[in-house]
């Protein structure tokens, strides 16, 4: 069985493509061999530890079969199939209200929509990782945690919530935190005011709106954005920024440090949903105007789902199955299952 370290290599030599793609290679054997299933997933990239003992286990019991998975922020998984066309088998994502949202609706090729029904399976938590080497390491804790990361010289570093949920639910978290700590100028200080274009907060009843401009770019030296979470372990390693908003399986399977939250903040626990949607993110990118644009705060939910394009829905489903008994053995470093 591979090891977690071996992942980190690999991730840091796919770095600079700005999409991780893991894959098993061949679809035959030897000459004359009866040639593979392929298998074709889309797992969010928070999920790319476990995927990798997935394919090398479920391969092991399925000779005939060759799983390909290629991993991407949780929106970028969708887009893969509903923007590009792309064919795949399986997608399986961090947020599972994006299925709704983004698949339940036609297909102008096929006429049908991209996905007619999904299967939570899945939950996590967003914690505040960093390393030894990150300024403030010795001194941060789950009391002061918020106020070493409004510091002028701390970096920060979150996913694109353009096609991330791990994104827009950094935004999220920040505005829980500002109303928890009752710190008003907590989300402007972490990150508003070093976006370009900046953010705007409206109150719409009980629910705070959190406006992100259509392009979310950092203003200066503070904020460190990339394409997904996954790409934020680099930075976190190699010094490029001291603190990342990550899911805790992620800083867990990575052996990161990490600060663990309140359950009011976490968005981990399904129980404080009623604190969680009090807060928004309407997502400025025009492209989403026409499938909804707002996410809701709500607790962390994976779920996979598979397209009406799949070229083989009947082995996706095994897997599917096979995937979440797996998740029930709530390893180190995995999810949790629900």
């Amino acid at each position: 069985m591979k090891r977690a370290d071996n992942l980190h290599i690999l991730f840091f030599a796919l770095f600079f493509t700005g999409i991780l793609i893991l894959s098993s290679g061949c679809t035959s054997d030897s000459a004359g061999s009866e040639e593979k299933t392929v298998l074709k997933i889309l797992p969010a990239g928070s999920l790319m530890l476990p995927f990798e003992y997935l394919e090398e286990d479920y391969e092991a019991e399925n000779p005939g079969i060759d799983v390909q998975y290629e991993g991407h922020g949780s929106i970028q998984c969708i887009r893969q199939v509903t923007d590009l066309g792309r064919n795949f088998d399986l997608v399986v994502v961090a947020d599972s209200s994006l299925i709704p949202d983004m698949m339940m609706r036609e297909n102008p090729e096929t006429g049908n929509n991209y996905s007619d029904s999904y299967t939570e399976f899945a939950t996590n938590e967003i914690v505040i990782a960093y390393t030894d080497e990150s300024l403030y390491s010795d001194e941060i804790n789950a009391d002061n945690w918020y106020e070493i990361l409004q510091r002028s010289d701390v970096t920060v570093g979150f996913s694109n919530p353009m096609l991330d949920a791990a994104g827009y639910r950094a935004f999220m978290l920040f505005q829980l935190a500002g109303q928890y700590y009752g710190d008003e100028n907590l989300m402007s200080e972490i990150a508003g005011d070093h976006m370009k274009g900046g953010i705007t907060v409206e109150k719409s009843g009980d629910v705070e709106r959190i406006m992100l401009p259509e392009l979310v770019q950092p203003s200066d030296e503070k904020l460190k954005i990339r394409d997904g979470s996954i790409f934020l372990l680099y930075l976190l390693e190699s010094g490029g920024v001291d603190y990342a908003i990550e899911y805790r399986s992620v800083a867990e399977g990575h052996n990161l440090n990490y600060i663990g939250l309140p359950e009011e903040i976490n968005l981990g626990n399904s129980s404080m949903n009623s604190v969680y949607d009090d807060v928004s993110v309407n997502l400025g990118f025009e492209r989403f105007s026409s499938i909804g644009s707002e996410r809701t705060g709500r607790s962390t939910v994976y779920a996979w789902t598979i397209p009406d394009n799949a070229d083989n829905p009947d082995e996706a489903v095994r897997f599917a199955e096979y995937m979440e008994d797996e998740f029930r053995n709530n390893r180190y470093g995995w999810p949790p299952a629900l």
